[in-house]
């Protein structure tokens, strides 16, 4: 293809409605759901530039720079970071969230194994815990939250990678399932290409679930933990949503069933999980 001059040209028209879990929801309060908002615009516009399979590596790096020189401003190439430069600006917030994120989808660009959980364990470092930290930073939370963000964030992050596991492969030959586990399990990339999965990539796929399993027992008191009592119930409704998640790639196979919510499943999870937070909150 011919080479892209930003990276708007090569967005996927993907939203913030397209994700897994909510973003920027109506129960932040509106001072604080415009700068989350600015940051998703930047985070989805570097990932569709990392995810594009008809650039070449070369092309997507030099987008991905110029996103980085406009958000430290150096440069004003690139309009969704130029926009969050100007919001970090005004709310006084660090940029180092989103030049950590770039790394994760510089990372993408040429990197598309993963040797062990260690290893995709660092790649969330960059991809996830920084969209968490910033939110907590919007929000004003104290930084003794971070641990906990980070362990939600990294669970969300392997959850998506493992339903995903398959189309990841197919659309862009990436594969984010640890190669060590693959082997402990005896599966194979090629496994990703049938229909369904097998009984070893199905081991894989487990194994993985109990492990986003340990990262949200991990992140069990990070909802309680935030100050701002509205976002303290959508990082509760998260952590539901991602619980069910987790179960059923337990159970189910991604290859070939649903594992993804439905709109009113998502809606009574999520209503479930507010109405508990809300009462622990008035405990």
């Amino acid at each position: 293809m011919s080479t892209a001059t930003t990276a708007t040209a090569l967005a996927s028209g993907k939203g913030h409605k397209d994700e897994n879990f909510p973003v920027a929801s109506v129960l932040l309060k509106r001072e604080h759901r415009a700068p989350v908002m600015a940051f998703y615009h930047f985070a989805r516009a570097a990932d569709d530039v990392a995810d594009n399979a008809a650039a070449s590596a070369d092309e997507k790096l030099a987008l991905l720079a110029a996103m980085r020189a406009s958000i430290l401003g150096t440069e004003d190439s690139d309009a969704p970071s130029v926009a969050l430069r100007a919001t970090m600006e005004a709310h006084r917030l660090s940029p180092q969230h989103a030049l950590d994120l770039l790394v994760a989808f510089e990372r993408d660009c040429t990197v598309d194994r993963y040797a062990n959980w260690a290893a995709l364990l660092d790649y969330c470092r960059y991809s996830a815990m920084p969209v968490g930290r910033y939110v907590l930073d919007v929000h004003g939370e104290d930084h003794a939250t971070w641990p906990a963000s980070d362990a939600l964030c990294a669970a969300l992050q392997v959850i998506n990678h493992t339903q995903d596991c398959a189309k990841d492969f197919r659309a862009i030959g990436r594969v984010y399932l640890p190669a060590d586990v693959m082997a402990a399990h005896g599966a194979t990339v090629e496994d990703l290409r049938q229909a369904t999965a097998t009984p070893a990539l199905r081991a894989v796929i487990r194994d993985l679930a109990a492990r986003s399993g340990v990262l949200l027992a991990q992140s069990a008191g990070f909802a309680a933990a935030i100050r701002d009592r509205r976002l303290g119930i959508e990082v509760a409704i998260i952590h539901r949503l991602a619980a069910s998640l987790t179960a059923r790639l337990k159970v189910r196979d991604p290859l070939s069933e649903r594992v993804h919510h439905r709109a009113r499943e998502a809606f009574g999870l999520a209503a479930l999980a507010a109405a508990k937070q809300v009462v622990k909150g008035r405990a």
